[in-house]
């Protein structure tokens, strides 16, 4: 029996290929048959003219195909042809599609670069969601320079998820088209030119250069959301793509809590503006030099992808490669899943509750301890640190017990609880209160995000992560721009309480809905099934009996490839006798 181990990788430079001749002593190339160079044929196998290996097709009676070999449903054998390079045997034998191109299908081998690729894309995420909340974080303090409402200030916010909605789709598509170099240039070129545009806005009078650097790094962000998952798929082994997605996510965290802490710190509130127009200065210039370090960065890491595939499933993956897959016919599978359609709905009302709230915190805290931007920064702080330990320890909890509605509904309640009492303690006087029951609402609120996208892909499986993903962050943006709007009206016209009690209402209204999405977990249950054991008659490396368990299947049959830590399929073949 041909057999390989799937979880076969390099990790110290050294190629880690298997030929199925050195694995089936007894293989050998007919003289009639030309065929790929990666696949072996019995000599006892007489590939008939008229016969092509479909399982509907019955094969001609000198067809002897060799226990051990097991051909894809889609492979027609005909003499003296060459096979596709996508020609696989399944499962027993996974013949690796070779390439004409610069990288090698056929040996599996993790790049030294992957870690520098995902930590530079992780710092220029940073900088970017730094860039989103520095106006909000010091709201009063641009509103006082500039001379503009407190509105015209949230929209330097919500420009990002105005932008977001329409863009989703079409970079999507140039994320399929052009690959990961060329949307990693996009997205840190346009970061870095939004924040030099800012630096032309440092008059009073010059309030709408800085919403247009602001609108360009907001355009930047859509190049930036959709790409942890392809580079952990793309760069990384299968036993470490959820730790580079983890990488790559918490640096967009880090930058928002960064962003809450440092502006407060670099921009005193003072009267004189051009004191005051100093300090920003200070602010814009080193967040320009740090963009444009990180820019020349990926000038200088990134590639498309790494001269060998890090794991079987990303080799598979370059076969059937498609740039022309149809995002609608998706979007419409997506919309035809009722389950999926309620944690949309959730999820955005969640998610938004957590943009409106960064958004208008500082404005909710100096109503009722004026001064204190600085602090009301730290809370902010406090908030996206908890949420990101909330965020490991449900991830964790995840893995271990795959209860992903119950910890969905627990962590949506508690979120909700959580809301209720920072409502009731802002006003009470005592900002190191606030500090503990603003970071018991993080711990759940910001905690809950991840936990969406692992309940979307379970719901959805096997289709796109990517797509589900993009969908709740669509659906996070309408919810977000919705409720930073309203509450700050509200906040203006009628106080901080009334203002928190409108998200505790639609909190409310997601836990409910929560509680009607159904444990569909369409992942997990083709992962569920019993993998079917191989033996191996004599032909493995030690030469005895060897035995391997066939890839995981899915619904009707399916190869499984990681992306971002879940698992897409496509066709297979039916096992060997």
């Amino acid at each position: 029996m041909v057999s390989e181990d799937p979880n076969q990788q390099d990790h110290d430079g050294t190629p880690s290929q298997t030929s199925a001749l050195q694995e089936h002593p007894n293989l050998s190339v007919h003289p009639s048959v030309s065929i790929h160079p990666s696949v072996s044929i019995h000599p006892s196998v007489s590939a008939h003219p008229s016969v092509s290996a479909h399982p509907s097709v019955s094969a001609h009676p000198s067809v002897s195909a060799h226990p051990s070999v097991s051909i894809h449903p889609s492979v027609s054998v005909y003499p003296s042809s060459s096979a596709h390079p996508s020609t696989l045997a399944q499962p027993s034998g996974l013949i690796q599609p070779s390439s004409s191109g610069p990288e090698d299908l056929s040996v599996i081998k993790v790049s030294k670069r992957r870690w520098a690729v995902v930590l530079v894309f992780s710092c220029y995420s940073m900088c970017n969601a730094f860039q989103w909340i520095q106006y909000g974080a010091i709201n009063n303090i641009f509103m006082h320079f500039y001379g503009v409402s407190a509105f015209a200030i949230d929209w330097l916010s919500m420009c990002y998820m105005v932008t977001y909605i329409p863009l989703l789709l079409p970079v999507a598509w140039l994320l399929e088209k052009f690959g990961l170099r060329t949307i990693a240039l996009t997205g840190s070129a346009l970061n870095s030119l939004g924040a030099w545009v800012k630096l032309g806005s440092l008059q009073p009078h010059l309030f709408p250069v800085t919403m247009l650097g602001q609108v360009i790094c907001s355009v930047a962000q859509v190049f930036i959301l959709g790409m942890p998952s392809r580079i952990a798929s793309v760069w990384f082994g299968a036993n470490e793509v959820s730790t580079a997605c983890s990488i790559a996510v918490f640096g967009n965290q880090l930058g928002i809590a960064i962003g809450f802490l440092v502006p407060p710190v670099l921009v005193p509130n003072i009267k004189d503006q051009d004191k005051l127009a100093y300090h920003i200065s200070i602010m814009f210039y080193i967040i320009a030099g740090v963009a444009t370090l990180l820019f020349i960065l990926v000038i200088i890491v990134f590639k498309e992808k790494p001269k060998h595939p890090p794991s079987r499933a990303q080799s598979l993956s370059y076969a059937l490669a498609s740039t022309d897959a149809s995002y609608l016919s998706s979007i419409i599978r997506f919309f035809k899943n009722l389950n999926f359609v309620l944690l949309v709905i959730t999820y955005g009302l969640n998610a938004g509750a957590f943009y409106a709230l960064s958004t208008l915190l500082t404005r909710m805290v100096i109503s009722h301890y004026p001064g204190e931007e600085v602090n009301a920064g730290r809370i902010g702080l406090t908030i996206v640190l908890a949420g990101m330990l909330g965020a490991v320890i449900s991830g964790i909890w995840l893995d271990r017990t795959k209860t992903y509605k119950e910890t969905t509904l627990v962590v949506y309640i508690m979120t909700l609880v959580g809301m209720v009492v920072y409502t009731s303690t802002l006003n009470l006087g005592h900002l190191w209160v606030v500090f503990i029951t603003a970071g018991a609402m993080g711990f759940f609120m910001t905690g809950y995000l991840p936990l969406g996208f692992e309940f979307a892909v379970e719901l959805t499986y096997p289709e796109s992560e990517g797509m589900s993903s993009g969908l709740l962050n669509v659906s996070a943006q309408v919810f977000g721009i919705i409720f930073t709007i309203s509450q700050g009206q509200i906040i203006d016209n009628y106080g901080t309480t009334p203002g928190n009690i409108f998200l505790c209402v639609f909190l409310t209204l997601g836990a409910v809905l929560t509680a009607f999405i159904k444990a569909d977990l369409r992942r997990q249950d083709a992962n569920k099934e019993t993998p079917e054991t191989v033996k191996t008659p004599g032909g493995g490396r030690g030469g005895g009996q060897q035995e391997q368990q066939s890839p995981h299947h899915c619904p009707g049959g399916a190869f499984l490839r990681e992306s971002g830590g879940a698992t897409r399929g496509t066709q297979t073949a039916p096992t060997s006798p």
